[in-house]
């Protein structure tokens, strides 16, 4: 399996289990990414260390902050997928690289690991 591939795996497994995703944000919000497909794609990690170190690669003050699975279902994956957002989940690496899901795509996901 590849790391990004690996790195998705644990995603969906943490999140089942602890019932939390994790984000990095400041005041304004979260950072998001814009691809080569022009597809824009807000990340979030399945544990606070992963998400910590996203902060310190991107820095300009981001802090990391925990949200309940429930609520993250409900209300981001709602919005997202109204916005055309995808879902990035547990991107590493020194670049922050990984993998990007419709929001449907997410919860299909979390239903199997479940």
């Amino acid at each position: 399996m590849s790391q990004t591939g690996s790195q998705t795996a644990a995603f969906f497994r943490d999140v089942s289990k602890s019932r939390v995703v994790w984000l990095v944000r400041d005041d304004s919000g979260s950072p998001t990414h814009l691809s080569a497909d022009g597809t824009r794609s807000l990340p979030f990690w399945s544990t606070s260390p992963r998400a910590q170190r996203a902060a310190k690669i991107w820095g300009h003050g981001l802090r990391v902050e925990s949200m309940p699975l429930d609520i993250w279902c409900d209300r981001v994956l709602t919005d997202a997928a109204e916005d055309g957002i995808a879902i990035g989940v547990n991107w590493s690496g020194p670049r922050l690289v990984g993998w990007s899901f419709t929001s449907k795509e997410v919860l299909n996901r979390l239903a199997t690991a479940e």
